[in-house]
């Protein structure tokens, strides 16, 4: 059975990850991200919501806002109601600010990302190789899996710092990543230190040249592979369905942020394959589709996130085109703020 047939099959059975049949009509495939702090009363949350479903999306990714709120909205008007949350990058948690600052991840140069986060200041970073982040964070996302009000639980920031960012930011920041920066490089944290000394014999700070080492590299795809086994652990324990927004491939993946998302035991995964980032056309949307549909197993189903501040109404359907071609389940789109009438019209004629 070839892939797209075995996803459609999946579909109508309403056991795709976040696509539930619809009473007028077959399984919704698309998704958005949603922010949900806006001031905004049930009423308006159901409008929205509703205004989303007529255009074909079926689930919602809600960060933030009043989770019961959201929730009844979204489920009122037919949408899966995914939780969004961020992972590493802790920059709103204040108790682990106050109280265990040694959680944050250390850089090639000895900074914390707590005391001196890269790019922006809020890229606070936990390290993912310690067993007390661990615990607090499977903690966490199991009590959040374990709540009614969710159907599904989905990470974002489940990585390291971008060690480079995407080519089409270096202008952005004023800088030129053609190799890994010292400032941008982490974590080098006294546990991660003595981890990769037990297991290779070598102090990581001492490595005459870290971006070409590659048991240094898989030191950390591993160390957040790790804590993905055991956040999904707890949700699946619930009975629920975990997905993730990941970096575009997982070529893409490993070389920029330390993530090894094809490893992870997912239901669903959601590049984000925002084209203008990386200075690539629409094209290059379903060759990064190809890409992660190629290296996950059939059964798990691929939505290419899709950034619309870089897609016009028609390129939004030339979008959408190009990445059920290559072999996604469905679009999600960032997010749904930045969705005109014209975005939504273009999102129901582009099919899938």
């Amino acid at each position: 059975m070839r892939r797209r047939d075995f996803l459609g099959a999946l579909a109508s059975a309403g056991a795709l990850a976040g696509v539930r049949p619809h009473a007028s009509g077959p399984a919704a495939r698309h998704w958005a991200w949603v922010h949900g702090g806006s001031q905004r009363t049930v009423d308006e949350w159901r409008r929205r919501f509703v205004r989303l479903r007529g255009a074909g999306i079926g689930g919602v990714h809600v960060g933030g806002g009043d989770l019961e709120l959201l929730s009844n909205a979204a489920r009122e008007e037919g949408l899966t109601f995914s939780r969004w949350i961020w992972v590493l990058n802790r920059n709103g948690d204040s108790w682990v600010k106050a109280n265990h600052p040694e959680w944050f991840t250390v850089s090639r140069r000895g900074e914390s990302s707590l005391e001196k986060p890269p790019y922006v200041g809020y890229y606070n970073w936990l390290c993912p190789t310690r067993p007390e982040v661990r615990e607090y964070l499977s903690r966490e996302v199991a009590d959040l899996a374990m709540n009614p009000a969710v159907d599904e639980v989905h990470l974002d920031y489940v990585r390291h710092c971008d060690v480079i960012l995407p080519v089409g930011l270096w202008e952005k920041y004023g800088l030129v990543q053609d190799h890994e920066l010292p400032e941008f490089d982490f974590c080098y944290c006294d546990v991660c230190r003595a981890a990769f000394r037990q297991q290779s014999g070598v102090d990581p700070r001492e490595l005459p040249d870290p971006e070409s080492d590659l048991a240094w590299r898989k030191f950390r795809w591993d160390g957040v592979t790790g804590l993905v086994k055991e956040l999904a652990r707890g949700v699946k324990g619930a009975g629920k369905p975990i997905t993730a927004a990941v970096f575009p491939t997982p070529a893409l993946a490993r070389k920029l942020v330390r993530q090894a998302w094809d490893e992870w035991p997912l239901d669903a995964a959601f590049p984000m394959t925002y084209h203008a980032f990386y200075k690539e056309g629409i094209p290059w949307i379903g060759e990064a589709i190809r890409e992660g549909v190629a290296a996950v197993p059939v059964s798990v189903p691929i939505f290419a996130g899709l950034y619309l501040p870089d897609l016009a109404p028609a390129d939004l359907g030339r979008a959408v085109r190009a990445a059920l071609d290559a072999g996604a389940a469905g679009v999600s789109l960032f997010e749904m703020d930045g969705l005109t009438d014209a975005h939504l019209a273009a999102l129901g004629s582009a099919g899938g």
